[in-house]
């Protein structure tokens, strides 16, 4: 990679590292369903000048069916479930579990596209899932709190979101390849904020949030979702999609510093230790570490 491209991968990794302390500072007074929705809205409004601007406004129409479904599996059912999950656990424990994210990924490739993984990629799977099993199994209380939810079905949503996030790599793998980059984004975010407004309506707070939480929601939509978005499909062009999902291992290191820094979120052992387990995990599954099989270690070339 060139020295501009490590540059931005870091503050992609920065950038969503701080959503998880976004996520921790709007959920408590907004609530999660007026998060998300305020999240995907925001994310539309300021991505759509930028598709009108890249003229891919036609792909985006031609395509918008499966776009929409994408959308509202890759952004509002994910966005929602990590806006509940703000409400019960740190971000840096949530920001571990979205790792997962390449775990989830490989499972529903090989289920559904019949992309069955190596020997490699299975020992990440076992692995990654042991890590999170342990993770969960520490959290494992459904004793709602103040906030009315409990830190085991706020794992549970992580985990769901980290499905789903899967599960929309293979419906665009499947349906949407060589659809440009920004009508997908600019799209899938327009199609979750259709769904979520009702929703956000609905459940919209009797008491207004202050500007502290405004600030949060703000910074959510318009950098950690929309900028983000513009700077990840630029690296996928400049680096690789492999290279640009490098992104992932980062993430949890950013959002346990921004959590410890500003709401001051401790660490302990459990997790230092599951993180690690699942990154080693996700780290085979993308290949970002290919040892040699045990098998073959001395095998002598014919």
């Amino acid at each position: 990679m060139k020295p501009r491209d490590t540059i931005e991968l870091l503050l992609l990794a920065a950038i969503w590292g701080a959503s998880f302390l976004f996520l921790r500072m709007g959920a408590a007074e907004f609530g999660p369903f007026a998060l998300a929705g305020l999240r995907v809205l925001g994310a539309s409004l300021f991505l759509l000048p930028l598709l009108w601007r890249r003229g891919e406004w036609a792909a985006l129409r031609q395509h918008w069916r499966a776009i929409a479904v994408v959308g509202i599996v890759n952004s509002a059912i994910p966005f929602l479930c990590f806006s509940y999950a703000a409400l019960a656990i740190t971000g840096g424990l949530s920001s571990i579990f979205n790792a997962t994210t390449p775990l989830w990924g490989v499972v529903f490739a090989w289920w559904w596209l019949r992309d069955r993984p190596d020997v490699n990629k299975l020992a990440g799977l076992a692995i990654g899932f042991a890590g999170v099993l342990w993770l969960a199994w520490d959290k494992a209380s459904f004793k709602p709190d103040a906030s009315g939810a409990s830190s085991g079905l706020a794992v549970l949503a992580c985990l769901v979101a980290t499905m789903m996030y899967g599960l929309a790599a293979s419906m665009t793998k499947r349906w949407l390849t060589g659809v440009p980059a920004m009508a997908l984004a600019t799209g899938s975010q327009l199609s979750a904020a259709v769904v979520l407004m009702p929703l956000m309506l609905w459940h919209w707070p009797a008491t207004m949030p202050g500007a502290r939480s405004w600030g949060a929601v703000a910074a959510l939509a318009l950098v950690c979702t929309g900028v983000a978005y513009v700077l990840f499909f630029r690296l996928i062009a400049n680096i690789g999609a492999g290279n640009a999902l490098s992104v992932t291992f980062l993430i949890p290191g950013f959002a346990i510093a921004w959590g410890g820094l500003f709401l001051g979120e401790t660490v302990n052992a459990t997790m230092i230790g599951a993180c690690v387990v699942v990154l080693v995990g996700t780290s085979l599954v993308t290949g970002v570490w290919k040892p040699t099989p045990w098998w073959g270690a001395n095998r002598k070339p014919s």
